[in-house]
């Protein structure tokens, strides 16, 4: 088994398996964490033995996007300074980073992993046990196909903090469900379960708790089966087809929206809201 503390990568045959293994902080994503999934993302995704790969949480957990715990704690400061404007630093002013680069310099690694499963030419799948939430939709969304146990739910959660959403969530909720439904999983951000997100088109396919596992194996195994340069073309072509040729340029725009309004009183109050487990009061601006 390779990897780091919290990403996990096996080889089994052709099949690659990347864990994410965060499981007291439901899977999140701190700098680290996105740092080493990345990296191990691009192994997977560049070793030519390994013909499909399955993206799966530990625990019972799949993934909840960005620590906010570790956001709220103020990041990583001796790795922000890079992304301090000259002069000074969004914040309070004084050079003290904000919210927003905090998230910066976790989704450009998470946004990076995106990138990759997308342009990688073999199959991925996404094996959601227990929740995916915000950036843990987003990640689920940018795999090929995307299988869920019966207590697996989806929600897209952003606006419960104030934010905008990033990690693909508002690029491929409208490819996936239509522009309608996109509208009502953002706007209203109701908590699907497995078969609700099954219905909508979020997902391929639920299985019964406890055998979810094995079902993934056998799935990804089909798939390494396959032959890898015509299944490339094929998801190439598809991806053309698709308008995934601006997905780059979409998660650049989600990357600087998102930040932006993170330094903003609104998700001042979400996250405060959210850790004292109360309802947000929200303003117009």
């Amino acid at each position: 088994m390779e990897g780091s503390p919290h990403i996990r990568i096996e080889r089994h045959g052709g099949v690659g398996v990347l864990t994410i293994a965060r499981r007291e902080r439901f899977n999140s994503l701190d700098v680290a964490t996105a740092r080493d999934l990345r990296k191990a993302g691009l192994q997977l995704a560049r070793d030519r033995a390994v013909r499909a790969v399955i993206l799966r949480g530990d625990g019972g957990v799949f993934c909840s996007g960005a620590d906010l715990k570790y956001i709220a704690a103020g990041g990583d400061r001796g790795e922000l300074d890079y992304l301090r404007p000259p002069g000074g630093g969004n914040g309070d002013g004084n050079g003290t980073p904000g919210y927003g680069a905090i998230f910066k310099q976790i989704l450009e690694y998470i946004h990076s992993t995106i990138s990759e499963i997308r342009r990688s030419p073999k199959p991925w799948l996404a094996v959601v046990d227990g929740p995916a939430a915000a950036g843990g939709l987003g990640l689920a969304m940018s795999c090929d196909l995307v299988i869920a146990s019966e207590r697996a739910w989806f929600e897209w959660a952003y606006l419960k903090t104030g934010l905008t959403g990033a990690e693909s969530s508002t690029f491929f909720l409208p490819r996936l469900v239509g522009f309608r439904k996109a509208m009502e999983l953002v706007l209203l951000s109701p908590r699907l379960t497995a078969r609700e997100a099954l219905a909508a088109g979020l997902i391929n396919a639920v299985h019964p708790d406890g055998t979810l596992d094995d079902a993934a194996q056998a799935l990804a195994e089909r798939l390494a089966a396959t032959p890898t340069e015509a299944v490339g073309i094929a998801k190439d072509l598809l991806n053309r087809a698709a308008g995934m040729d601006r997905l780059d340029v979409h998660l650049d725009a989600e990357l600087g929206e998102l930040a932006r309004i993170a330094d903003g009183k609104n998700f001042a109050e979400g996250i405060a809201a959210f850790f004292a487990r109360r309802e947000p009061q929200f303003g117009s601006a």
